[in-house]
């Protein structure tokens, strides 16, 4: 089963880290497409939910283990835990931010209502988000935990491929203006931040698919992640003060790193008691 176990992870890490390179190709032979939502973007995007069906269908994975059921029984609080993990450290960083002068948020009263965009968004990234934790927490992060490595290679390995695979996306898909916003850096120093955020939050994302066997609390916080975090930054609701978005920033600081890597271990400290009850 172990053997079996790594070929497959072997197999669905290269497709992962292959399938947007590949959308890279198809762009450059397919000319004049929309920027931001180009077939090779879509091919990106689809690869890795496919290699998961193919190795569960046709490569002996199986579908025993996908985390597709809710498990809502007993885990109310894990799930609630889901519902409000990004937007409390959301909020601890821009009062520590806003107390130390790095984080600028009179912005936010001329713009258009934050609450509509979170909502507006939320839907959409709720779809998108049942098929990536599939993938990222039902497949890998699934696979890595049965071949018994020790919990902070599960980490570091689910976040290394997760933050791989957005790589081409950082390079090439995403408009630099995008990634200026966030930090300003040229874009590879971008993807390796990037990378190790990732890392950083795969240890809060895992313990909570460890905690509940199921992917739907997963699929929650990232999709309150994606709805919350970005247009803040992005859409310009708040303003980091220059040279302290390494420290800061909502996204890519490393206050917030540290925080939700602090809320993951939490997560496993309660884990680890209840196995041993």
């Amino acid at each position: 089963m172990d053997r079996l176990s790594k070929r497959n992870l072997i197999l669905f890490s290269f497709a992962v880290l292959a399938s947007g390179w590949m959308g890279v190709l198809l762009d450059r032979v397919l000319k004049d497409q929309p920027e931001g939502d180009t077939l090779g973007m879509g091919l990106w995007l689809i690869l890795p939910l496919l290699a998961v069906l193919l190795l569960r269908s046709f490569a002996g994975d199986g579908w025993k283990d996908t985390g597709i059921r809710p498990r809502l029984r007993g885990n109310l609080r894990w799930y609630l835990a889901a519902l409000f993990a990004f937007p409390l450290v959301t909020v601890s960083v821009l009062l520590i931010g806003c107390l130390l002068g790095w984080i600028d948020m009179s912005n936010y009263r001329t713009m258009p209502s934050f609450t509509g965009v979170f909502l507006g968004l939320l839907l959409g990234q709720f779809i998108k988000n049942i098929f990536e934790e599939a993938v990222w927490r039902g497949y890998l992060t699934s696979k890595l935990v049965q071949l018994r490595l020790k919990d902070w290679l599960v980490y570091g390995i689910s976040g290394f491929i997760w933050g791989g695979w957005h790589i081409p996306y950082y390079l090439v898909f995403l408009p630099s203006s995008d990634l200026y916003t966030v930090l300003p850096v040229d874009k590879v120093t971008f993807a390796a931040v990037a990378i190790v955020n990732m890392i950083c939050w795969s240890v809060l994302f895992v313990e909570l698919f460890r905690v509940t066997g199921s992917i739907w609390p997963c699929i929650i916080m990232h999709s309150v992640e994606d709805a919350l975090i970005n247009p803040l930054v992005i859409d310009g609701y708040i303003m980091v003060a220059p040279g302290k978005e390494w420290l800061i920033s909502p996204i890519a600081g490393i206050l917030t790193s540290l925080l939700y890597v602090g809320a993951g271990l939490m997560v496993r400290f309660i884990r680890t008691r209840q196995a041993l009850s």
